[in-house]
């Protein structure tokens, strides 16, 4: 007889949902694997658990991607408790992880004990981190790992940007609609208000940046992305009221 989902599991599993890109997701895929065998259950059953949890996503519906038909309660509460608090849906799976591992939290992010702080202090390092990992590996698997202006595919070479600066909305730092992927010409440049991307996705390269520019294949390329539409992911599309909070500042500029 199967052994039923426990909560503490669907939430680890919602988790791997959003570090796998969608289309990538199968049993031979090394993240499946890799917590499939942290919870004790066969890559199957972990990656069928991820389709399941896929089926609620609006974001794969709108572009027309479904996850398996079929689901459990479990699966639709844990994803309305979780899926607007990423921060916490974040620090609570870590907690399980580790204590599935019997580790303690610090050991199982990679975090040296001896240098950390103590008391409260110590729970916000460890909490950052947490964030910060989490809101990476989620951007870039949304947008299957690819630049959304460039297309650069690889990960070395990729980095997850925030919308709305982090330090101007401290609710919104974990939130991976607040993020777009990008390599780090492209980061940069959007940090710097350099280019800009409207709410309806289309992306502005500004006059400072173009002038700025020598003569070549560089600035045609520059030149050949302008009114050009940004990548979409399949998931945590981006929030349009970010976007234009953004695109708002870049026009000022």
């Amino acid at each position: 007889m199967r052994k039923p989902w426990s909560r503490e599991e669907t939430i680890v599993a919602f988790y791997v949902y959003c570090k796998v890109p969608f289309k990538e997701s199968g049993k031979e895929n090394p993240i499946i694997r890799h917590y499939a065998q942290i919870l004790g259950r066969s890559p199957s059953a972990l990656n069928m658990k991820v389709g399941n949890i896929g089926r609620l996503d609006p974001d794969l519906r709108k572009k027309g991607i479904t996850g398996l038909r079929h689901g459990a309660r479990m699966e639709e509460e844990v994803w309305k408790e979780f899926s607007s608090a990423p921060e916490r849906l974040a620090y609570e799976s870590e907690r399980i992880i580790a204590e599935l591992q019997g580790k303690t939290l610090e050991e199982r992010i990679g975090l040296d004990t001896h240098a950390l702080p103590s008391g409260k202090e110590r729970e916000a390092v460890v909490k950052r981190r947490i964030n910060q990992q989490f809101f990476r590996t989620a951007v870039l698997s949304a947008y299957n790992n690819k630049c959304c202006v460039s297309g650069v595919g690889s990960t070395e070479l990729l980095e997850a940007c925030h919308i709305v600066d982090w330090g101007c909305d401290s609710v919104n730092r974990t939130n991976p609609k607040n993020g777009l992927c990008m390599n780090p010409f492209f980061h940069k440049a959007y940090d710097k208000l350099l280019i800009g991307i409207s709410p309806d996705l289309v992306i502005t390269i500004s006059d400072e940046l173009l002038t700025k520019t020598y003569e070549g294949r560089f600035l045609t390329y520059l030149k050949g992305l302008q009114g050009r539409k940004i990548t979409m992911p399949d998931r945590f599309l981006p929030e349009k009221d970010f976007l234009q909070m953004r695109y708002e500042q870049f026009k000022k500029r």
